[in-house]
């Protein structure tokens, strides 16, 4: 945290109108360079974002917080306890924030963390009801339906923030359709596999409505019933019409009202072969191969041509065409930018010219030789930020940080490399890739 502080202040003023500054902290904090983020970050072999977040809570102590950052220098507490304060109340003016910190100085160093967590939000909320009031209104339309990342048997979260009263309808339907499929599969699912099982039904409306009306008894009595023979009680008056709209479709029309998806997958032509291995999807992970079949479920598959990735495509355009894109994304599998998450996927990154691209240069300048996705703020800091990106062979990029860190970035990860490494992949004579593991130097001669 001190070497975090010590880092903002070194970094406080910019180099020149073009060199953007943020302000990491809350009110009342200084600003700091944004394209230093990156390179502390790297020096800590770590994420931009990482680092960003502990510059921002130590600037948070050490400007609102002077209390709390006295115990945590004296070591009275636990310094992620502290961090924890300072992200929860950044949201205060630095006119209020000072009640928070009162408050927790007094607690910090004898109560449990998780009574001086409740101690500093109540006092961030008694600092600043007004926020508090209109935290909560903009909280309201903060709704949204996520999925977490494939563990490791291929299955995921389907995690959704909505109201009480959509989140017990949508449960009372998951509950009505696993008690159908209870009838047919009860015999070895358990209840939550079966209410597992009929989620994949909402996903197929037409499917799901088939399924109600099948299971629906026409001869159940009751008493309350006004509704024409033939119709479920609790139908809404256009289903009649709906169902026949429903039956004049094709089947592939109705197949087009699930809606359109994009799967990528990484498999060898001996797992296809052997139908044993691992295969990777993207936004999934790792799967056995067997589990393929289960992803496109009851969609219909187009399978696009598998890439050669020996081929040696290269453009004369500064923009990247399609199957340029799909070469380096196949070739690198993600965000190139040092110890970033491979995590970006491919209509989420840009695909940037290692060596910039001029207009009056040489032909061919755009391909797998001269290329690399990067999320856009990684693209950023790379054109602006003074960071330098070499592409040291397929799939391996060497960068530069302003004050002379360098990192290669390869399929094993991010590597530091000192000056003699860098020098020798930086000097290696046109087609030529060094490589240089552990033990051994490899020379790798490019046919």
């Amino acid at each position: 945290m001190l070497v975090a502080a010590q880092w903002a202040v070194l970094n406080g003023e910019p180099c020149d109108e073009r060199d953007p500054m943020i302000q990491p902290g809350g009110d009342g904090t200084p600003e700091m360079r944004e394209y230093a983020l990156a390179e502390l970050a790297m020096a800590q072999e770590t994420h931009a974002l990482t680092a960003r977040s502990l510059i921002a809570d130590t600037l948070d102590l050490v400007h609102r917080l002077p209390r709390t950052w006295a115990i945590v220098l004296a070591g009275g507490c636990e310094p992620w306890v502290a961090r924890k304060v300072a992200s929860m109340s950044r949201s205060l003016l630095a006119d209020t924030v000072g009640t928070v910190d009162r408050a927790v100085a007094r607690a910090i160093a004898g109560h449990a963390p998780s009574t001086v967590l409740s101690i500093a939000q109540a006092k961030v909320i008694a600092a600043d009801p007004e926020t508090h009031a209109a935290e909560r209104e903009r909280i309201r339309h903060e709704r949204y339906v996520r999925l977490s990342r494939a563990d490791e048997h291929g299955y995921r979260h389907l995690i959704a923030r909505v109201t009480a009263g959509d989140a017990a309808w949508v449960d009372a339907m998951v509950e009505r359709v696993a008690d159908i499929l209870a009838a047919t599969h009860g015999h070895d699912h358990n209840h939550d596999e079966l209410r597992s099982l009929a989620i994949g039904w909402l996903a197929r409306p037409v499917d799901l409505l088939k399924l109600l009306l099948e299971h629906t008894d026409p001869d159940q009595p009751d008493a309350d019933a006004t509704e024409p023979e033939g119709r479920p009680s609790w139908a809404p008056d256009h289903l009649a019409d709906t169902v026949g709209r429903l039956c004049d479709l094709s089947a592939r029309r109705l197949a087009s009202l699930r809606g359109r998806g994009q799967l990528f997958v990484h498999v060898t032509d001996t797992a296809l072969r052997t139908r044993t291995g691992i295969a990777r999807v993207e936004g999934v992970g790792p799967v056995d191969i067997t589990q393929l079949a289960d992803l496109p479920g009851h969609a219909d598959v187009t399978v696009l041509p598998v890439m050669d990735l020996r081929e040696r495509r290269r453009v004369d355009a500064y923009e990247h065409p399609e199957p340029v894109k799909d070469h380096v994304w196949a070739q690198t599998g993600g965000d190139v930018f040092p110890f970033s998450p491979r995590t970006a996927t491919r209509d989420g990154v840009d695909f940037d010219h290692s060596i910039p691209y001029d207009p009056h240069g040489p032909p061919g300048q755009t391909g797998p030789h001269n290329s690399g996705p990067l999320r856009r703020r990684h693209h950023r800091w790379k054109t602006h930020g003074g960071y330098r990106c070499t592409t040291a062979g397929a799939g391996r990029h060497l960068w530069q940080t302003p004050h002379g860190l360098c990192f290669l970035v390869d399929h094993t990860g991010t590597r530091r490399l000192d000056d003699a490494e860098a020098d020798l992949i930086l000097d290696a004579p046109p087609g030529v890739e060094i490589h240089l593991p552990r033990e051994r130097l490899v020379l790798d001669l490019r046919r």
